[in-house]
């Protein structure tokens, strides 16, 4: 029996619908060098029109020039650490990350190999996770480890850690915390990803070419005399 393998039978086509998807996800990953990622909102009687504070891939900013300073002067009365960008070493890794993911995204685009295409998603995936929990845990280094001793404000018990995302009540401020453009951009590369992925050919089963059929050969039995 001989047996013929189709082109392409080893792996699933990534299609050239795929490949665009992965290409405009990359791309997109590129705004967030430039977009914020990540908004926290602060609203008082005494700021009716609020503090912002802005998170982006490498720095931390106030939604208005004076806001971050703003807050660093009422985090000082409570005995929060000031927020100070140039000490989070996170901000400082992440570009380069990015960028290793947007060269892994452009690269399965170019070169069609489903294998990168699962890399380059998984990549993101835990890029996101993990820029999250980093969140979530310098969030929660500056809301808990209080310097009591030298604060002006002091209530027993309280920590003042922002929501990672909703609404939260902060003595008289509420504090809410939200993705931003560059999150969201973020959220539609990986939904382009999971789009490449479902859009991917299967591969094609193996084509089993059938033994020749041979006549079957006839038995002529001649009587001799």
């Amino acid at each position: 029996m001989t047996t013929t393998r189709t082109a392409g039978a080893a792996e699933a086509t990534v299609t050239k619908l795929s490949r665009l998807f992965i290409g405009i996800g990359a791309l997109l990953l590129a705004a967030l060098y430039v977009l914020p990622l990540w908004s926290i909102q602060l609203f008082a009687p005494q700021y009716p029109e609020g503090l912002g504070m802005t998170i982006r891939l490498t720095t931390i900013t106030g939604a208005r020039p004076s806001d971050l300073d703003t807050i660093n002067e009422l985090n000082h009365y409570i005995g929060m650490k000031p927020i100070e960008p140039g000490v989070v070493t996170e901000l400082r890794y992440f570009p380069f990350i990015l960028g290793a993911l947007i060269v892994l995204g452009l690269s399965a685009a170019v070169f069609g190999k489903r294998q990168l295409v699962v890399a380059w998603l998984a990549g993101l995936a835990l890029f996101g996770v993990g820029a999250m929990a980093d969140f979530w845990r310098w969030s929660y280094d500056y809301g808990h480890n209080i310097d009591v001793d030298h604060a002006i404000i002091k209530i027993p018990g309280m920590t003042y850690q922002p929501p990672l995302i909703g609404v939260k009540q902060l003595l008289n401020f509420t504090a809410s915390s939200w993705p931003s453009t560059g999150a969201w951009l973020a959220l539609v590369a990986f939904a382009l990803g999971v789009a490449a992925l479902v859009v991917t050919r299967a591969p094609r089963a193996e084509r089993v070419t059938p033994p020749r059929a041979h006549p079957t050969p006839v038995r002529i039995a001649a009587a001799t005399r």
